[in-house]
Protein backbone atom coordinates (compact mmCIF):
# COMPACT_ATOMS: atom_id res chain seq x y z
CA UNK A 1 0.00 0.00 0.00
CA UNK A 2 1.14 3.49 -0.56
CA UNK A 3 0.16 6.51 1.89
CA UNK A 4 0.80 9.90 0.77
CA UNK A 5 0.07 13.38 2.34
CA UNK A 6 -0.15 11.52 5.94
CA UNK A 7 1.63 10.79 9.00
CA UNK A 8 3.01 7.72 8.08
CA UNK A 9 6.62 8.63 7.04
CA UNK A 10 6.70 10.23 10.78
CA UNK A 11 5.86 7.08 12.75
CA UNK A 12 8.82 4.25 13.34
CA UNK A 13 7.61 1.09 11.44
CA UNK A 14 6.87 -0.70 14.39
CA UNK A 15 4.29 1.82 15.26
CA UNK A 16 2.51 1.16 11.50
CA UNK A 17 2.94 -1.90 12.33
CA UNK A 18 0.85 -2.12 14.90
CA UNK A 19 -1.54 0.76 14.05
CA UNK A 20 -2.05 -1.56 10.40
CA UNK A 21 -3.27 -4.61 12.65
CA UNK A 22 -5.17 -2.96 15.04
CA UNK A 23 -7.09 -0.85 11.97
CA UNK A 24 -7.83 -4.23 9.96
CA UNK A 25 -9.23 -6.02 13.15
CA UNK A 26 -11.37 -3.06 13.59
CA UNK A 27 -13.02 -3.27 10.27
CA UNK A 28 -12.87 -6.86 10.62
CA UNK A 29 -14.91 -6.77 13.57
CA UNK A 30 -15.89 -3.74 14.64
CA UNK A 31 -17.55 -2.85 17.95
CA UNK A 32 -21.62 -3.35 17.75
CA UNK A 33 -23.41 0.07 15.76
CA UNK A 34 -20.00 1.50 14.98
CA UNK A 35 -18.87 0.57 10.98
CA UNK A 36 -14.88 1.57 10.62
CA UNK A 37 -14.16 2.76 6.80
CA UNK A 38 -9.47 2.38 6.49
CA UNK A 39 -8.24 4.51 4.10
CA UNK A 40 -6.69 2.88 1.21
CA UNK A 41 -4.08 6.18 0.92
CA UNK A 42 -3.28 7.16 4.68
CA UNK A 43 -3.76 4.43 7.44
CA UNK A 44 -2.77 7.35 10.20
CA UNK A 45 -6.44 8.80 8.61
CA UNK A 46 -9.29 6.14 9.96
CA UNK A 47 -13.12 7.03 8.90
CA UNK A 48 -16.14 5.87 11.07
CA UNK A 49 -19.65 6.04 11.22
CA UNK A 50 -21.63 5.45 14.47
CA UNK A 51 -25.26 4.84 15.11
CA UNK A 52 -27.12 7.07 17.30
CA UNK A 53 -27.55 5.15 20.50
CA UNK A 54 -31.24 4.03 21.03
CA UNK A 55 -32.60 6.27 24.09
CA UNK A 56 -31.30 9.30 22.85
CA UNK A 57 -31.90 12.29 20.75
CA UNK A 58 -28.87 10.87 17.92
CA UNK A 59 -31.08 7.28 17.83
CA UNK A 60 -32.11 6.72 14.44
CA UNK A 61 -29.13 8.88 12.98
CA UNK A 62 -25.73 7.87 11.22
CA UNK A 63 -22.97 10.12 12.56
CA UNK A 64 -19.35 10.08 10.29
CA UNK A 65 -16.35 10.77 12.09
CA UNK A 66 -12.48 10.15 11.73
CA UNK A 67 -9.75 9.92 14.16
CA UNK A 68 -6.25 11.66 12.98
CA UNK A 69 -3.12 9.92 14.38
CA UNK A 70 -0.31 12.69 14.73
CA UNK A 71 3.42 11.99 14.40
CA UNK A 72 3.37 11.58 18.57
CA UNK A 73 1.10 8.55 18.15
CA UNK A 74 0.63 6.31 20.62
CA UNK A 75 2.55 9.22 22.84
CA UNK A 76 -0.01 11.95 22.29
CA UNK A 77 -3.46 10.93 21.89
CA UNK A 78 -5.05 11.18 18.33
CA UNK A 79 -7.55 13.54 17.32
CA UNK A 80 -11.06 13.06 16.46
CA UNK A 81 -14.20 14.82 14.38
CA UNK A 82 -17.25 14.53 13.90
CA UNK A 83 -18.37 14.83 9.63
CA UNK A 84 -21.72 15.12 10.20
CA UNK A 85 -23.49 17.92 11.75
CA UNK A 86 -24.05 17.42 15.00
CA UNK A 87 -25.66 19.46 17.81
CA UNK A 88 -24.34 18.15 21.44
CA UNK A 89 -22.18 19.64 24.38
CA UNK A 90 -18.53 18.25 23.60
CA UNK A 91 -18.81 19.09 19.49
CA UNK A 92 -17.38 21.92 18.44
CA UNK A 93 -18.90 23.58 15.28
CA UNK A 94 -16.21 22.27 12.91
CA UNK A 95 -16.62 18.90 14.71
CA UNK A 96 -13.67 19.20 16.63
CA UNK A 97 -14.79 16.75 19.65
CA UNK A 98 -13.58 17.34 23.47
CA UNK A 99 -13.44 14.01 25.64
CA UNK A 100 -11.40 12.80 28.22
CA UNK A 101 -10.23 9.86 26.90
CA UNK A 102 -8.42 12.48 23.88
CA UNK A 103 -6.78 14.58 26.20
CA UNK A 104 -5.41 14.03 29.88
CA UNK A 105 -6.89 10.78 30.42
CA UNK A 106 -5.20 9.36 26.88
CA UNK A 107 -2.65 5.98 27.40
CA UNK A 108 -0.85 4.52 24.58
CA UNK A 109 -2.27 0.97 25.66
CA UNK A 110 -5.96 2.35 25.44
CA UNK A 111 -5.82 1.68 21.68
CA UNK A 112 -7.86 3.17 18.80
CA UNK A 113 -11.14 0.73 19.69
CA UNK A 114 -11.45 1.97 23.61
CA UNK A 115 -11.28 5.77 21.85
CA UNK A 116 -14.43 4.60 19.26
CA UNK A 117 -16.47 3.11 21.82
CA UNK A 118 -15.75 6.31 24.22
CA UNK A 119 -16.86 8.35 21.81
CA UNK A 120 -19.97 6.81 21.33
CA UNK A 121 -20.95 6.54 25.10
CA UNK A 122 -20.37 10.48 24.49
CA UNK A 123 -23.68 10.47 22.90
CA UNK A 124 -25.02 8.69 25.88
CA UNK A 125 -23.53 10.64 28.50
CA UNK A 126 -22.71 14.06 27.28
CA UNK A 127 -20.61 16.24 29.42
CA UNK A 128 -21.16 19.75 29.96
CA UNK A 129 -18.63 20.69 32.33
CA UNK A 130 -16.32 20.47 28.96
CA UNK A 131 -18.80 21.55 26.56
CA UNK A 132 -17.17 23.26 23.45
CA UNK A 133 -20.66 24.07 22.60
CA UNK A 134 -21.45 26.31 25.15
CA UNK A 135 -25.12 26.45 23.91
CA UNK A 136 -25.73 22.75 24.39
CA UNK A 137 -24.29 22.57 27.22
CA UNK A 138 -26.27 25.35 29.17
CA UNK A 139 -29.68 23.51 27.93
CA UNK A 140 -28.51 20.13 28.72
CA UNK A 141 -28.23 21.85 32.71
CA UNK A 142 -31.64 23.67 32.30
CA UNK A 143 -34.00 22.77 29.70
CA UNK A 144 -33.04 19.06 28.31
CA UNK A 145 -36.31 18.76 26.68
CA UNK A 146 -35.33 21.81 24.35
CA UNK A 147 -31.69 20.22 24.37
CA UNK A 148 -32.95 17.21 23.14
CA UNK A 149 -35.27 18.64 20.43
CA UNK A 150 -32.44 20.51 18.64
CA UNK A 151 -29.91 17.43 19.25
CA UNK A 152 -33.33 15.28 17.33
CA UNK A 153 -33.84 17.89 14.91
CA UNK A 154 -30.55 18.17 13.76
CA UNK A 155 -30.27 14.30 13.71
CA UNK A 156 -32.76 13.88 11.31
CA UNK A 157 -31.47 16.75 8.76
CA UNK A 158 -27.97 15.77 8.99
CA UNK A 159 -27.95 12.08 10.02
CA UNK A 160 -30.86 10.23 8.40
CA UNK A 161 -30.60 11.55 4.92
CA UNK A 162 -29.30 8.64 2.40
CA UNK A 163 -28.88 6.34 5.22
CA UNK A 164 -32.27 5.03 6.63
CA UNK A 165 -31.19 4.69 10.07
CA UNK A 166 -28.78 2.06 9.22
CA UNK A 167 -24.63 1.93 8.59
CA UNK A 168 -23.99 1.10 4.50
CA UNK A 169 -21.26 0.60 2.34
CA UNK A 170 -19.67 4.41 1.11
CA UNK A 171 -21.59 4.33 -2.52
CA UNK A 172 -20.10 3.61 -5.49
CA UNK A 173 -19.52 5.99 -8.20
CA UNK A 174 -21.80 7.28 -11.07
CA UNK A 175 -22.68 4.11 -13.45
CA UNK A 176 -21.79 4.21 -17.11
CA UNK A 177 -24.32 4.45 -19.16
CA UNK A 178 -26.23 1.76 -20.77
CA UNK A 179 -24.86 0.49 -23.83
CA UNK A 180 -22.90 3.83 -24.03
CA UNK A 181 -19.16 1.97 -24.78
CA UNK A 182 -21.00 -1.18 -26.16
CA UNK A 183 -19.78 -1.01 -30.36
CA UNK A 184 -22.60 -3.57 -31.00
CA UNK A 185 -25.25 -1.58 -29.42
CA UNK A 186 -23.92 1.64 -32.09
CA UNK A 187 -24.04 -0.84 -34.66
CA UNK A 188 -27.45 -2.37 -34.39
CA UNK A 189 -28.86 1.17 -33.99
CA UNK A 190 -27.01 2.53 -37.25
CA UNK A 191 -28.88 -0.48 -38.81
CA UNK A 192 -31.98 0.68 -37.73
CA UNK A 193 -31.67 3.85 -38.83
CA UNK A 194 -30.54 2.79 -42.48
CA UNK A 195 -33.20 0.11 -42.66
CA UNK A 196 -35.76 3.09 -41.56
CA UNK A 197 -34.19 5.32 -44.10
CA UNK A 198 -34.55 2.22 -46.85
CA UNK A 199 -37.98 1.82 -46.30
CA UNK A 200 -38.76 5.30 -46.76
CA UNK A 201 -37.06 5.94 -49.35
CA UNK A 202 -38.86 2.60 -51.00
CA UNK A 203 -42.09 3.83 -49.77
CA UNK A 204 -41.79 7.22 -51.51
CA UNK A 205 -40.62 5.23 -54.88
CA UNK A 206 -43.92 3.23 -54.42
CA UNK A 207 -46.17 6.03 -53.93
CA UNK A 208 -44.47 7.71 -56.69
CA UNK A 209 -44.93 4.98 -59.18
CA UNK A 210 -48.53 4.59 -58.31
CA UNK A 211 -49.64 8.31 -58.89
CA UNK A 212 -47.90 7.98 -62.33
CA UNK A 213 -49.63 4.51 -63.07
CA UNK A 214 -52.96 6.48 -62.26
CA UNK A 215 -52.67 9.53 -64.23
CA UNK A 216 -51.95 7.05 -67.74
CA UNK A 217 -54.81 5.62 -67.08
CA UNK A 218 -56.75 8.82 -66.68
CA UNK A 219 -55.05 10.27 -70.13
CA UNK A 220 -56.06 6.48 -72.20
CA UNK A 221 -59.56 6.79 -70.91
CA UNK A 222 -59.83 10.16 -72.17
CA UNK A 223 -57.92 9.22 -75.39
CA UNK A 224 -60.70 6.32 -76.18
CA UNK A 225 -63.75 8.60 -75.41
CA UNK A 226 -62.36 11.28 -77.90
CA UNK A 227 -62.34 8.41 -80.15
CA UNK A 228 -65.65 7.52 -79.22
CA UNK A 229 -67.01 10.51 -80.43
CA UNK A 230 -65.96 11.31 -83.86
CA UNK A 231 -67.18 7.96 -84.68
CA UNK A 232 -70.23 9.22 -84.01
Amino acid sequence: MLYSNSNVENLPPQVLRLVYKEVSALAADPPEGIKVYPSEEDITELHTAIEGPEGTPYAGGVFRMRLVLGKDFPAAPPRGYFLTKIFHPNVGHKGEICVNVLKRDWKAELGLRHVLLTIKCLLIHPNPESALNEEAGRLLLEDYKEYASRAHLLTEIHAMGGTSGALQEPADGPQPKKHAGDPNKRVAGAGLVTNGVAANNLSNSSSSGTSSSNTNIVAKKKTDKKRALRRL
